[in-house]
């Protein structure tokens, strides 16, 4: 196969699901919604590897992988997707976020970036909770400067394991340049599990 080198460039169509049931039995979501505009995604994953001494050598690599941490950049949140995604009160008659003790909802989240190629990438983050993002307001002058917001999703692992893996999850990423069937309309259209994928 021929070597290809490539880069990510660019990213959009950010959305969100809450989670209805994460069990043995069943993994499904509500309705897809838009999230807001994004400027950058970026994801680092907990993970070690760590060598054990046997007889005087290291004899065996321990290897563990914990929770993703997924920072977004983006536009002003929407006061109702923001109480939404931080289990916070919204009242929509009012147009009123109510910041108090917040239970966040377990959520999946999706995106599609882009090779530098022009190839798309689909992503859907399975399963993981969103913080409380930082908002900083300036005095406003004669320049252009504005501030967006800057929100973490923490991923973990589902705890329903699918039948294509026999494994929980905490992300899917599909390549266009090998399935040249997945579109917008059918990435975005619900959840996208392991299991969904290419299924008939």
């Amino acid at each position: 196969m021929p070597k290809k080198y490539f880069e990510y460039r660019g990213v959009s169509n950010a959305v969100y699901a809450l989670i209805t049931a994460d069990t043995s039995e069943a993994f499904t979501t509500g309705e897809v919604k838009d999230f807001t505009g994004v400027s950058e995604i970026g994801r680092t994953t907990e993970s070690s590897n760590e060598a054990h001494y046997y007889d005087n050598i290291p004899a065996i690599v321990i290897d563990s992988v914990g929770a993703d941490e997924v920072t977004v950049s983006a536009s002003g949140i929407p006061l109702d997707v923001l109480a939404e995604l931080t289990g916070q009160y919204y009242d929509a008659q009012n147009g009123m976020l109510v910041e108090q003790e917040a239970a966040a909802p377990y959520v999946a989240f999706g995106y599609k970036t882009e090779k530098t190629d022009g190839t798309t990438v689909y992503v859907w983050r399975l399963k993981g909770k969103f913080s409380i993002p930082d908002t900083t307001a300036a005095t406003k002058d004669e320049g252009t400067d504005a501030k967006g917001q800057e929100i973490t999703f923490t991923g973990i692992n589902t705890t329903h394991k699918f039948t294509k893996t026999g494994k929980g999850a905490k992300a899917v990423n599909v390549d266009t340049d090998i399935n040249e069937a997945m579109t917008d309309a059918t990435w975005f259209a619900a959840v996208q599990t392991p299991d969904t994928v290419g299924a008939a």
